[in-house]
């Protein structure tokens, strides 16, 4: 799994924990709904800090709390 892809998966276990779908984590975010989905696309390469910042905010969760997760601790190293 690269990183791309721990951050999705992250991203859908926090919604999932507090039961709310894509277009409801970007009305609490204060992002488009289509940055959203954008940011879930897998064809999507790149995730900008700012918006997974505000994101957290709206899943109220810090950054550290994010990052925070096995997954994140043993990922391999991207050479791209």
């Amino acid at each position: 799994m690269g990183v791309k892809q721990a951050v999705v998966a992250r991203i859908c276990e926090l919604c999932e924990e507090r039961g709310i779908r894509p277009n409801e984590l970007a009305t609490r975010s204060g992002v488009t709904p289509s940055t959203v989905y954008s940011l879930l696309d897998p064809r999507r390469k790149n995730v900008s800090i700012v918006t997974l910042k505000m994101l957290c905010d709206g899943l109220d969760v810090t950054l550290g709390e994010f990052f925070s997760t096995q997954t994140f601790d043993h990922l391999p190293q991207e050479l791209e």
